[in-house]
């Protein structure tokens, strides 16, 4: 499987990494390397995420890391990361092109 980035999720992921530097710079360095771990797992483990409950498709899924979820669309042969966001917030549909 290889995995693609959205604008939208290199975007949101650059923003958390510097947000998290203003206060630690080392943890948002060792932030940015486990979160990419994470989504390394999807390479062999495309399934391992959850289906995002406010879409409610097989093929809309998410990965859960720390505060955040890590959202994904499966295609043939790729895996799609769609966006990144809090945990906290609802996930707008919109942010969803699929």
């Amino acid at each position: 499987m290889k995995i693609f980035w959205s604008p939208l999720a290199i975007d949101r992921t650059i923003k958390i990494a510097e947000y998290i530097a203003q206060d630690n710079p080392s943890a948002s360095a060792k932030w940015v390397e486990n979160f990419f771990d994470k989504v390394h797992i999807l390479k062999s483990s495309p399934m391992s995420g959850r289906i995002v409950p406010e879409i409610h498709r097989e093929d809309i899924r998410e990965l859960i890391y720390g505060n955040y979820r890590i959202i994904y669309r499966l295609e043939t042969k790729k895996v799609a990361i769609l966006t990144v966001r809090h945990g906290k917030q609802i996930l707008p549909i919109d942010e969803i092109k699929a």
